[in-house]
């Protein structure tokens, strides 16, 4: 079958064994040029055609997959991160189905994920916030009225926004409706990079902080009082009783 796979956010090391496997035993790879750090592309064999999606559009990418799979042919569909967070992986997936070719999905490391490791931070912190809301700013990709980002503000749980840092004010502009002006905020640019750069300070500091360090695209927004304070959890509390401990 025709695999979709997670790349991870940017280190090479940061993918699934099965990712691996399975780019070792492509014969076909199309991945997402602009994103993919080039280092994961050695871990195919030398006999893998690697193709750049990023000058191609759904249908021709479609076609080669489909074509390459009536070949006989092992392929890979390579995206960054985790394929289900702004993948674009849906329509493919719609034309692979109308062609009743199979097709899997092999999970990855999200950049949400890498960016709370290298922060050292935990999303859910006890009696703080146990909600995490991951969504983008309105741009060319319209969002439903009822996810604007003002209104997810509200709620006032940890946030993480894609795809949004180069219309930081519309952002700021937007959080304000619903956080306090010191509500500690990150920026992460190229998480797990080599050249990952992490701003942090508040929600007021947001727009001049992020111009000051020239960050205009690919990194991550983060929200919420989790990124400064920490709790304790009941699971290992000596007072805590549950199944396995009296």
């Amino acid at each position: 079958m025709i695999y979709f796979v997670g790349a991870g956010p940017g280190d090479p090391e940061l993918i699934t064994l099965k990712a691996y496997r399975l780019l070792q035993q492509a014969d076909l790879l199309i991945y997402t040029g602009s994103l993919i750090n080039p280092a994961l592309l050695d871990y195919c064999s030398p006999a893998c055609e690697r193709v750049n999606s990023a000058f191609l559009d759904l249908e021709q990418i479609l076609k080669l997959m489909i074509e390459a799979y009536y070949d006989g042919r092992r392929v890979v569909r390579l995206h960054t991160g985790d394929p289900s967070l702004y993948g674009a992986i849906g329509e493919q997936m719609e034309g692979l189905k109308k062609e009743g070719i199979p097709f899997g999905v092999v999970p990855g490391v999200s950049s949400f994920l890498a960016a709370a490791a290298s922060l050292e931070r935990e999303y859910t912190v006890p009696e703080l916030t146990q909600t995490l809301i991951i969504t983008r700013m309105e741009g060319r990709t319209p969002v439903p009225e009822g996810e604007r980002l003002s209104r997810l503000a509200m709620i006032g749980s940890s946030m993480v926004i894609f795809l949004s840092v180069g219309m930081i004010e519309a952002v700021a502009a937007e959080l304000a409706q619903g956080y306090p002006p010191d509500t500690p905020v990150a920026v992460v640019e190229r998480v797990s990079w080599p050249d990952e750069r992490i701003l942090q300070g508040t929600l007021a500091e947001l727009v001049e902080m992020t111009r000051a360090g020239g960050i205009k695209k690919t990194a991550l927004i983060m929200v919420g009082d989790f990124l400064c304070e920490s709790g304790r959890s009941r699971l290992y509390d000596k007072d805590f009783a549950h199944e396995f401990r009296e």
